[in-house]
């Protein structure tokens, strides 16, 4: 198979792009490995230089990994990035190790899911059309028993249809894991964007909070390998309790 070579564009470069959209349909999952070298390059007619600066592009860009002594293989995505981790809640936290993860595990409990036609703002953030179908989850998250953290989180229905049918309780703790087993959507990458306010009402409820009490908001876009959108969540916890901690080197 010769591979195009789009005018004004390097040939590893247009490999790449050929490479991304076959990881893209599925050809290859995350986690599985691709071809050797040798065979992806006799496939494509190009030279083995030529098929190692495309996989060194795919590598920056974060699609593959290159595993030494293994072969190259798609990136499986995250596995969760709790938001637990902006926070801490006292003697819950004793133990906790050197990145901030609880040594006990958080659970997690679905308070209502709803589908629903999507406002403006959700449309917007997870980039689809005004009234498209939306699942809507409202889940909290508790350390000993106490609750810590309310979340909502938003996902389009077309993508997510396996959850309207299961029952939450028999959900897993860890939402894009479970995403990936159940609905085929591989959480990729996520950007989380953090603000100060104060608890709404119906939120401060949940958290066992006085309406008005200072919270700390995170709000998240995940993405599939595609660069899709597959996720909006708005996360609220107690401002006291935040913590955030960056390393620079």
């Amino acid at each position: 198979m010769t591979t195009p070579h789009p005018q004004g564009m390097a040939r590893y470069a247009a490999l790449a792009d050929v490479l991304r959209q076959r990881i893209v349909r599925g050809e290859w999952l995350p986690g599985t490995a691709l071809p050797a070298e040798q065979v992806l390059a006799h496939d494509h007619s190009v030279a083995l230089g030529t098929i190692r600066r495309a996989l060194q592009l795919l590598t920056e860009q974060g699609m593959i990994e290159r595993v030494h002594g293994r072969g190259t293989f798609v990136r499986s995505g995250i596995p969760g990035a709790s938001m637990l981790r902006f926070f801490r809640f006292g003697d819950e936290w004793d133990g906790a190790s050197a990145d901030g993860q609880a040594a006990q595990a958080p659970e997690s409990r679905i308070l209502s899911r709803q589908r629903m036609t999507a406002t403006a703002e959700v449309a917007r953030a997870l980039g689809l059309p005004l009234g498209a179908a939306v699942l809507r989850l409202e889940r909290l998250r508790l350390l000993a028993g106490q609750p810590r953290l309310l979340e909502h989180i938003w996902l389009p229905c077309e993508l997510f249809k396996a959850l309207e049918q299961d029952e939450p309780q028999h959900w897993e703790p860890l939402l894009y894991p479970m995403f990936a087993q159940r609905c085929h959507v591989h959480v990729h990458r996520a950007s989380d964007d953090i603000g100060f306010g104060a608890l709404p009402a119906d939120v401060a409820h949940h958290l066992a909070l006085s309406p008005g009490h200072p919270c700390a908001v995170v709000r998240r876009k995940a993405f599939n390998l595609a660069g899709r959108c597959v996720e909006w969540r708005t996360t609220w916890g107690d401002a006291h309790a935040f913590h955030y901690t960056v390393h620079l080197t």
